[in-house]
Order: C-alpha cells, then sequence, then structure tokens
C-alpha cells in the first residue's frame, strides 16, 4: 500500500519517518523500533501512537514509500502462521 510520509533528517542527512498517512488517517510515530537496508530499499519498523506496529519501505530509486507490514495492537504475532 502507498503512503505519504513525513521524515526527519538527522545529521547524517538521513532520512527517519516522523509520521504517515493512510489515505486520510494521520499516523504518529513514536518510536523507529528497528532499521534495515536491502539493495534498493530502506526499512524502518516503527511503533505508531495507536500502539501498533508498522513496516515502511523507501525505495531509494523512486524515493516513494509502502506500507509492507501491518500488527494491530495487542495482536501476538503467530509464528505458525508464517
Amino acid at each position: 500500500m502507498r503512503i505519504r510520509v513525513e521524515c526527519y533528517a538527522g545529521y547524517r542527512g538521513e532520512e527517519t519517518p516522523r509520521c504517515f498517512w493512510l489515505g486520510a488517517k494521520k499516523i504518529e510515530v513514536q518510536d523507529v523500533l528497528d532499521r534495515w537496508m536491502a539493495p534498493d530499499h530502506r526499512y524502518f519498523k516503527v511503533l505508531g501512537h495507536d500502539k501498533a506496529v508498522y513496516i515502511l519501505r523507501h525505495d531509494a530509486v523512486s524515493w516513494d514509500w509502502d506500507l509492507t507490514f501491518y500488527q494491530q495492537a495487542g495482536t501476538p504475532i503467530d509464528p505458525a502462521a508464517s
């Protein structure tokens, strides 16, 4: 799902998501839980103000952002389902 993201550029110029929109709903990023890089993408696992966990993917070539994972607050991940 394509999303709109507002970022903060840190002292090294790295973009870090601060909030994003799912349609008209604005999600404030409370915490960046993890981040990692792939050859063409950067990923951010974030905790939203709604206590849900999201993984946001940033395309380094097109600069598009996508939502690649969502876990509702209070919903445990079932390892058998993966």
